[in-house]
């Protein structure tokens, strides 16, 4: 099979930019960043005209797409339809995301976890064991404690898993047994202290879920969640990169405060309206508006965003001000190293899953698996 040389102004590997070198790829998979000289012999040669080549950008936090959301019943037909918008609009790898459910649904989900779609990578569940407190748009009556038959059914899924949870619903024993079987776990929607969050940190604990939102804040006296997830190298978090969820000078202090080696990566937070032009949809019988940008319920309250993770990156560079480097590193290497998957970074045998930027960011072109989508 003949590889192909795809040449653009610069390559973002998933770390760093880098100028004057050429993606190489053949079949499935990425053979190399090489420079002019040191191409294969006799490989094609694809002048993108783009400003930048990019792996195509990993969400960890998708709870829809493409007019259906996960909640709406897990299934295989949705979970095709989420990842088809997404990578539509740049991000070809998604963990689907479900919203505190039933028991039912949930074991559904479960049973997902392990089913293999382009460009799903997993399986994240945000909740049903969190803080009744900080609930957000998530249903108050249907948050409940971690029982052992919960635990036992999270620790026989297959495939790679994330799980949001709160100290208020889940033990830190119980965190431990989860991350020793390979589950990411991450706090959220939670009013837990300072001290608490330290407490399942130590138990394994290793992200933390929409910082800022739904959550204790971090203050003179108590630092709360917040003040954890900065002040914890062992930790990264996701934000909301919306101009709405975060103001952007919070996510700039956030930004220079945080402690490594732990990160700040982006999530869309994406739900049905993502990659199509629904202006409402239902979550738990509740409708969910779609106005100017936010989403919401009748009450007001942010019900996930309005967003996919191309225009996340462009606000992470136009409003927070970070560079177009660190910016697409929060959007692929950064997160696929937090779950400890091969997309995400252009590198040798990495899959062949990219995208062209211009030179203001916006997605011109999408590869998938090597084939343009």
């Amino acid at each position: 099979m003949t590889a192909t040389a795809y040449i653009a102004g610069a390559v973002h590997d998933g770390a760093a930019l880098r100028r004057g070198v050429a993606l190489v790829v053949q079949g499935l998979q990425v053979v190399t960043l090489a420079e002019p000289g040191d191409l294969p012999e006799g490989c094609a040669i694809v002048e993108t005209g783009a400003e930048i080549l990019a792996p195509g950008f990993v969400d960890l936090q998708v709870n829809g797409g493409g007019g259906v959301m996960l909640n709406d019943g897990p299934s295989l037909t949705r979970l095709e339809t989420m990842a088809r918008a997404h990578a539509a609009c740049g991000t070809t790898s998604i963990l689907p995301t479900l919203i505190t459910a039933t028991p039912e649904v949930t074991a559904a989900a479960l049973d997902l976890a392990g089913a293999v779609v382009r460009g799903v990578i997993g399986l994240h569940l945000e909740g049903p064991h969190l803080d009744p407190v900080r609930a957000g748009a998530h249903s108050p009556a249907l948050i409940r404690e971690m029982g052992e038959d919960d635990l036992r059914r999270l620790l026989a899924a297959p495939g790679r898993l994330k799980v949001t949870l709160a100290p208020a619903s889940v033990s830190p024993a119980q965190v431990t047994r989860l991350v020793a079987d390979g589950v990411l776990v991450s706090l959220g929607h939670s009013d837990c202290s300072y001290e608490e969050a330290r407490r399942y940190v130590e138990a394994g604990a290793t992200c933390v879920t929409h910082l800022f939102n739904a959550m204790s804040q971090l203050g003179s006296r108590e630092p709360g969640l917040v003040g954890a997830a900065l002040a914890e190298g062992r930790v990264s978090a996701g934000v909301i990169c919306d101009g709405i969820h975060v103001h952007a000078e919070t996510l700039r202090m956030a930004q220079r405060a945080k402690q490594g080696p732990g990160r700040l990566f982006l999530v869309s937070d994406a739900m049905a309206c993502a990659g199509s032009d629904i202006g409402s949809f239902t979550l738990d019988g509740r409708e969910i508006l779609r106005r100017d940008g936010r989403l919401t319920l009748a009450d007001g309250t942010l019900a996930g965003a309005d967003l996919v993770m191309a225009q996340a990156v462009r606000n992470a560079v136009r409003l927070v001000g970070l560079s177009v480097e660190e910016a697409i590193a929060m959007a692929t290497g950064i997160p696929a190293a937090l779950v400890e998957a091969e997309v995400g970074r252009l590198r040798p045998k990495a899959p062949a899953d990219f995208v062209a930027l211009d030179a203001e960011l916006n997605v011109q072109r999408v590869w998938q698996a090597g084939s343009e989508l």
